[in-house]
């Protein structure tokens, strides 16, 4: 049985197999690949794209990760924070264009206390209950999480970034664990919320068998959503040379985890579109289901620099809608409006 077929059927490969895969230089195999992720994921979702409604609301961020535009020592980012009538006016504006999952991304900003985040998580469930609401807002206590998950938010993204804790120790400063990202994935499954974690492409000292790690981690915490992208340099950080990650070699991983994880809720993201044009549509061609358009206020979009190149990749809401919704239809793709939660199963008819 061919490495594909075998990952496809068994959702899992031996360390030297996922790593022959990873860089084989067969067209034929690379094809193939490509070709059963995307089956895959139309058996599982037909071919529907479910959208997220992305607002970045604080660029303020108290961790100094070396790879990110937004770390606490750079001093050339102009910080801002979004009150929680300008969210809501942003969930407003995203549930008539259709979105019915909000994502609260932001960096580990101390002035968003847990009293603060609850008291927003209640308003926007108040105002729109059919919706969900993701969070991405890094590292917390279990106590926090547990909040925040009975305050109505449904879902949390953590990227682990490495499984590697040599490679993590090389991205972060000396006090950062990979440990702590570790135990906070495992602490938000275990309280409820539908979970995502992934990694960075091409990051800086990667090397293969960091990837094929982060393949057995993933399969370990079984998430609901897996967020991967390229590695993209930021000129205000000591990164700031290093080359980008491989659109190739991000495809590959997404098509991987498509095989592995035939359910799971896998982005294309605008790291892909920042590399290149029609980047997402690769990712999509290579099984992701999920696109995030972004609902922040476009006077403050622009300042949340994660890396270069970023702020044209995401766009403006509706023009990015309807970018998307063109290229999604000239490959036979449609956006779905739902909440698009993650089922372990295929749902019964």
């Amino acid at each position: 049985m061919d490495l594909v077929t075998k990952l496809a059927t068994e959702h899992i490969l031996k360390e030297d197999e996922f790593k022959t895969l990873l860089l084989t230089e067969k067209v034929a195999e690379r094809n193939k690949l490509f070709s059963y992720a995307q089956q895959v994921a139309i058996f599982n979702f037909n071919k529907q794209i479910y959208i997220r409604g992305l607002i970045e609301f604080t660029n303020h961020c108290q961790k100094d990760c070396f790879y990110c535009g937004l770390r606490c020592s750079n001093k050339y980012v102009s910080r801002y924070r979004l009150t929680k009538e300008q969210i809501l006016t942003c969930c407003k504006r995203g549930y008539n264009l259709g979105f019915r999952t909000f994502v609260l991304q932001g960096g580990e900003d101390h002035y968003f206390t847990d009293d603060v985040m609850c008291d927003i998580i209640s308003a926007i469930k108040m105002y729109f209950p059919d919706c969900a609401i993701t969070l991405s807002i890094g590292e917390r206590t279990r106590r926090s999480y547990q909040r925040l998950y009975d305050a109505g938010a449904d879902r949390y993204l953590l990227r682990h970034e490495t499984a590697d804790s040599l490679h993590y120790s090389r991205l972060h400063p000396p006090s950062y664990k990979l440990s702590t990202r570790l135990d906070c994935l495992r602490d938000l499954k275990e309280i409820g919320f539908q979970v995502g974690a992934g990694f960075m492409v091409g990051a800086p000292y990667e090397v293969p068998e960091y990837l094929v790690g982060d393949f057995l981690y993933l399969k370990e915490l079984e998430p609901a959503m897996i967020g991967i992208g390229p590695f993209i340099p930021q000129q205000d950080t000591p990164f700031r040379h290093q080359e980008p990650g491989s659109l190739e070699m991000t495809l590959r991983c997404i098509a991987i985890l498509r095989l592995m994880f035939p359910r799971a809720l896998i982005p294309a993201t605008t790291a892909l579109a920042t590399l290149h044009p029609n980047g997402r549509v690769h990712g999509i061609l290579s099984g992701a289901n999920v696109i995030m358009p972004n609902l922040t206020p476009e006077d403050e979009r622009d300042k949340y620099t994660l890396y270069d190149g970023k702020t044209t990749a995401s766009g403006e809401a509706v023009s990015s809608l309807r970018l998307v919704n063109s290229q999604l239809r000239n490959i036979g793709y449609e956006m779905v409006v739902d909440r698009g939660d993650y089922t372990p199963e295929l749902p019964e008819e």
